[in-house]
């Protein structure tokens, strides 16, 4: 069996294979409520054999969306349309995940392709943001009001809140957003937290709240069932986050009961150059792996089968995330199943027809 298609064993949850659907915003929600898009969009993912399918970034707090069109999980009126998602999910043989998430300074923008980008004005139904400290992340955002002490506590809290709907919503997997200079990255990075308190300056105080958020949501997230952590090894600008800092926050992470990494990049600075290639990622997580002791995940530019088994093969990740290749091709397991001459994915049995032979035949969703 290849790599691609073994099982991964966190805690007492197995993924039946380490192809993961990483996180994409859809922005098609209304209210943060899921609704038929998200169905089918993330619904077809697990019948193409995906092992882990992720939601979107999903809000624990309205002011937290990076847009009005995205998820949400800030109120018990949205668990019961992501219950639906996950049920089916599930039913394909896929494991359900979730990626909690608040967008910070990020917040309130258009969704891309929209006429006018940027800001939403207040006037529009827009809303303040908030951040570690009043910097925009660019001449289009509004400046934020930076977080006070009850302000962080009630984040926190949201996203202890958040996880536990997600767990009645049926998701086995919860992530907490750090990456992509949302409200996490934006503690974790010096180019965006300028305070002078204690979640500013040193590194343990810029890593102190998503060590709390962290804290919060094991705290209510079951002991069997792993969470992760999405992070961005690199700012990709001088003296902003680097590879060095997020390997020392992944080992202050294990402790706190994080089993998975997820090892992305950029995101705080629109002015970073960031120097794209296929697997232009994985070195990072390779880093983290080694380097803290914990599994990692790979996501970027990773395309073809034979690449994915690579990283897989020579220890750079433990779990392949792949975003735009499976919009390009949402059966791209099955694909990849034949490239390697795997037959571990089982087909539906409503394709068979169009399955090689003697493929493993999964059940019909009743």
């Amino acid at each position: 069996m290849s790599r691609l298609f073994e099982p991964l064993h966190l805690r007492t949850l197995v993924l039946p294979n380490r192809i993961a659907v990483s996180p994409m915003c859809q922005y098609s929600a209304r209210d943060g409520l899921a609704n038929d898009w998200h169905l089918v969009h993330l619904g077809g993912f697990a019948v193409g054999g995906a092992g882990l399918v992720m939601t979107e970034a999903t809000a624990v707090q309205p002011q937290g969306r990076i847009s009005a069109e995205d998820l949400g999980l800030w109120s018990d009126h949205q668990i019961e349309p992501l219950r639906r998602i996950s049920r089916f999910i599930n039913a394909q043989g896929a494991v359900a995940g979730i990626q909690l998430a608040h967008a910070g300074r990020k917040a309130n923008t258009r969704k891309p392709g929209s006429a006018q980008p940027g800001t939403v004005p207040l006037s529009e139904g827009g809303w303040n943001t908030v951040a570690p400290s009043e910097i925009p992340f660019d001449p289009q955002h509004r400046d934020p009001a930076a977080l006070a002490g009850e302000q962080i506590r009630e984040v926190v809290q949201a996203f202890a809140a958040a996880a536990e709907r997600a767990l009645t919503a049926g998701f086995q997997v919860a992530e907490i957003h750090a990456a992509h200079g949302y409200l996490m990255h934006q503690f974790l990075s010096p180019l965006s937290n300028q305070r002078l308190d204690l979640y500013g300056g040193s590194f343990e105080n810029r890593i102190r709240m998503l060590l709390e958020v962290t804290a919060a949501v094991r705290s209510v997230w079951p002991e069997g069932l792993p969470l992760f952590v999405r992070v961005s090894a690199t700012d990709w600008v001088e003296g902003g986050w680097n590879v060095d800092e997020t390997v020392e926050l992944a080992r202050r992470l294990r402790p706190l009961g994080v089993d998975l990494i997820d090892v992305s990049s950029g995101g705080t600075a629109p002015h970073a150059k960031i120097p794209l290639g296929p697997g232009y990622q994985t070195g990072f997580a390779q880093q983290v792996r080694q380097g803290a002791g914990i599994p990692s995940s790979a996501v970027g530019l990773i395309t073809q089968p034979a690449q994915a088994e690579h990283i897989l093969r020579t220890g750079q990740a433990d779990l392949i995330m792949l975003g735009r290749e499976l919009l390009r091709d949402p059966r791209w397991p099955l694909h990849a199943a034949a490239a390697l001459g795997d037959g571990g994915v089982p087909w539906p049995e409503q394709y068979l027809r169009a399955a090689p032979p003697a493929t493993p035949v999964r059940a019909p969703y009743t």
